[in-house]
Parts: C-alpha cells; structure tokens; sequence
C-alpha cells in the first residue's frame, strides 16, 4: 500500500513540475516576444550598431551604465518592453547630454557601441556624429503650431539652428498673425531627446523615434533622381 501512495505522489508530484515548468517557460517566452516586438521603437546609446548587429554584439556587461554621469542609460529588466540587460534611456525622464568625451561608448568592451562612428577627420571624438534617433514633432498638440508662442524644445537643442528652427508660418485661424513652428533637419539631430525633456505640453509634442521608424523609406523599386535633380527643360518651352 506504501508503494502504490509513494508511486501516486511521484507521479502528482511529476505532473505539477511539468505544469510548472511550462507555465513558467511560456511565461518567459511571452514575455520574450513582447520585449522584441517593442525594440524596434528603443534608443540606444550613442555609437550604437544597428539594432540587429547591437544585440549580437552587446554582452549585457552595463559597462556604459555605469560610466554614464547623468544616469541616462539603464540596463532593459523584464517588462521594461527592451531586450534583457541591453542599454536604453527615456529621454523624456532623462535626455542623452551629449558628453564630449562619450564615456559610455568608451566603455564598451565590444564595439556595439563603436567610437569609430563619432570619431572626425582628425580623430577627435565627435558627440555631433551621435544618431540615436530622429525628432518628430506632432503638430497636432504643438502649442506653436497652434499658435501659441512656445520654443523650449529650439531652446534646449544644443545644435540649434541646424538640428532644430524655427519656421514662421501664416496663422490659419486668423490670417493675420504669424506661427512660429519648430522644424527638425533629420540630417542633424542626434536623438539626444533634449527636445523632448524641455516639451511644455503633458505628454511631449516632440519625440524622438528611432532613426529607421522616424524615417521613411521609398523602397527599392522606385528609380529615384539625384536630390539635386533638375528636369530638362524643352528648347520649344525656354
């Protein structure tokens, strides 16, 4: 009678370790999907390789973190909607503030985040190089685009006037009055997200996206002209 009690509970006991363990590894798988699904719309750091060539390359060793002087970086966590342990920032909670001697991509033991990219002519570390992300500015809840006089986002660009500007545009509603609207050159910007941290409205009219969901791309069956194209004009028609 022993053995057959001892034999149930091996088997109950066996039962609920499997139901465990797949609850647990679906869990986990989920959750994996989930945090992949939501990493194309991560900022890295700057000097990142591209996305997929960053995950191959990052050991998760939060070397960058560390070396950050402003705490912009922290390391993705289950949940965080990032890769586990790979290095994101919320420019919104706190930008990237640019440092001149990039101390998180120094410290990077790999080359995911590569110096090489942000390095000049001369071989002087450029922070100017950085391409975290692009700007976008919703104009839709832009109080200057609605024409209240605002600018803290041109402001708060550390390249202002190449990066960010202003453009005065007639206002619709009167017809009379001028907007002042901010206008980000993707050439430029870095993504620092300084912008976004300064934006006045509750939720921030301007934000930065990754560079490949910020802009658009034509696709590869389009014959496109030279940007500086100009059309031949027929002799009958100069």
């Amino acid at each position: 009678m022993h053995e057959v009690d001892k034999t149930r509970r091996r088997m109950i006991f066996r039962t609920l370790q499997g139901v465990t363990l797949t609850a647990v590894g679906g869990a986990f798988w989920a959750g994996f999907v989930h945090e992949n699904a939501q990493a194309e719309l991560v900022l890295r750091p700057p000097g990142a390789l591209p996305e997929d060539e960053f995950l191959a390359t990052c050991i998760r060793c939060g070397l960058c973190v560390s070396d950050c002087p402003y705490d912009t970086l922290r390391l993705g966590a289950y949940g965080d909607d990032v890769p586990v342990g790979t290095p994101y920032f919320k420019p919104r909670e706190v930008p990237c503030y640019l440092c001149e001697d990039i101390p998180c991509a120094a410290a990077c033991p790999t080359g995911a985040l590569d110096l090489l990219g942000l390095t000049d002519e001369e071989g002087e570390l450029d922070v100017s190089r950085s391409r975290m992300g692009v700007a976008v500015v919703d104009y839709n809840n832009c109080i200057a685009a609605r024409g209240l006089r605002c600018d803290a986002c041109v402001r708060a660009c550390p390249y202002i006037g190449d990066a960010i500007f202003v453009d005065t545009r007639r206002n619709p509603r009167t017809g009379k009055h001028a907007m002042l609207v901010p206008v980000v050159d993707a050439d430029y910007c870095t993504g620092c997200g300084l912008c976004e941290h300064a934006c006045v409205t509750e939720k921030a009219s301007i934000l930065v996206l990754p560079r490949d969901v910020a802009l658009g791309k034509a696709g590869e069956h389009y014959d496109l002209p030279a940007p500086n194209f100009s059309p031949e004009v027929p002799e009958n028609e100069i």
